[in-house]
């Protein structure tokens, strides 16, 4: 009797209890968070993908999209407004080749003084110059320590400022090339996760390792470089059946091949193997050029950063080997990319940022200008064509509707001073402003 005594006030109370927060519940206004309402009004708008620029246009952003571009569009009342109307406006930009974690202070103490938790903790800098230089998106194409994983990771959560970020992990090479440390004694070993691995099962193996700790895409390292003292600049450093491997494994897995690839029978390679992109091309043929537009594969050409090289590099301490190197094809590679684009390769903007200081990168626009591009040409580089190389083309690369609201702004017309893009006044990621004055 007492045990059902029990029981019975047990559901006494349950149900007063209930009925307490029943009532409370009711009487509680329904919360909703309101999405975040912003105008802008631009003066001059270079959407991303139209063929001429768009005066005085509205752009409507709602929470961290946008919601509306176009002349004559209503402002609705009590929307916050930001006066862009003595400015150009475009898409954040994006740069599909950068190393974002760090920068060349000094050759050897680089190498063999510094950890990677030296560069761990001072990579945020780094990503904060690059955001507030207006690329508001970037592919980082290799570093160590899945360093770049963390930092994209930081930012995504607002922890860190910086841009939306694809990241590469560690750069896939094979032993004794560009990935590899070559020109020391056998007898020096660095502890830290390795990038190198040689046949087809290493190479499966290693690219499963790399998408398990967040690769977005993977770099293959199809020939030799410039940064390295391997003997040549351009030779293949994989067969065909392990570059082959590489695309497949990758893949399997979601995700694009970017080959750093400068030798000519390397690069024909590479794109036979089906990359997505071949990065630097420094001495592609006329065969390789027909290749690449026949499989639509992407060229993304770093042909500022030889001035920076053959100007600082001596003082930062670089070997002669790599100086050398880079004298026989700075120019030669800027006359292969100017020949490819008019050819009609497809091309995307990427710049190697990393090679030459972080805030910089939009000073290759100049020198595509120079390789034969106009200037929209060039803009669609690191708008729209990058951001279907990234296959972000539902989120960044123009200023439409659905898409994020990143935006840069410059006071004058790059369309007749392309040097403009070097002095960004005004970002905005996602409706966030980083920049403004």
């Amino acid at each position: 009797m007492k045990t059902k005594s029990k029981i019975l006030w047990l559901a006494i109370v349950v149900l007063i209890l209930f009925s307490v927060v029943s009532v409370y519940t009711a009487e509680q206004p329904e919360k909703k968070e309101t999405a975040k309402r912003i105008a802008i009004r631009a003066g001059r708008l270079i959407d991303g993908k139209s063929a001429e620029p768009i005066s005085n246009a509205i752009i409507l952003i709602e929470g961290d999209r946008i919601a509306a571009v176009g002349q004559g569009l209503q402002i609705p009342a009590g929307v916050e407004t930001i006066d862009l109307s003595q400015s150009t406006v475009l898409p954040g930009l994006i740069d599909c080749h950068t190393h974002i974690v760090s920068q060349p202070e000094n050759y050897y103490e680089d190498r063999f003084r510094r950890s990677p938790i030296d560069l761990a903790v001072t990579a945020h800098i780094y990503a904060r110059r690059t955001l507030e230089a207006g690329f508001t998106t970037v592919r980082d194409v290799g570093e160590p320590e899945f360093i770049d994983v963390a930092l994209r990771n930081a930012i995504n959560s607002g922890k860190v400022l910086g841009p939306r970020m694809q990241v590469a992990t560690l750069a896939v090479g094979a032993t004794g090339g560009h990935a590899d440390l070559v020109g020391f004694s056998p007898y020096i070993k660095i502890g830290q996760f390795s990038g190198i691995a040689d046949g087809v099962d290493e190479i499966r193996k290693l690219i499963r390792f790399e998408v398990k700790n967040g690769a977005d895409l993977i770099k293959m390292i199809a020939t030799a470089g410039v940064m390295s003292e391997e003997e040549s600049v351009g030779a293949p450093q994989f067969s065909f059946e392990e570059m082959k491997a590489i695309v497949e494994e990758a893949a399997r897995w979601g995700k694009k091949v970017a080959a750093h690839a400068h030798g000519t029978e390397g690069i024909k390679l590479a794109v036979r193997a089906g990359v997505a992109s071949i990065e630097h091309g420094s001495l592609i043929d006329d065969e390789g050029i027909q290749l690449m537009k026949e499989r639509g594969t992407y060229l993304v050409g770093d042909i500022y950063n030889h001035d920076f090289i053959i100007t600082e590099f001596k003082r930062l301490g670089f070997p002669d080997k790599v100086l050398e190197k880079e004298k026989s094809l700075g120019e030669l590679q800027r006359e292969k990319y100017a020949r490819a684009a008019k050819a009609g390769v497809k091309l995307a903007y990427g710049t190697d940022a990393g090679v030459y200081p972080h805030g910089w990168n939009a000073k290759q626009f100049a020198y595509m200008i120079r390789a034969g591009l106009t200037p929209m040409e060039a803009i669609k580089t690191a708008t729209v064509n990058a951001a279907d190389l990234l296959g972000w083309s539902d989120r960044v690369g123009a200023v439409a509707p659905g898409l994020y609201a990143d935006l840069i702004a410059v006071a004058g017309d790059p369309l007749k001073d392309i040097s403009e893009l070097e002095r960004v006044s005004f970002v905005m990621k996602g409706s966030v402003i980083y920049k403004k004055g």
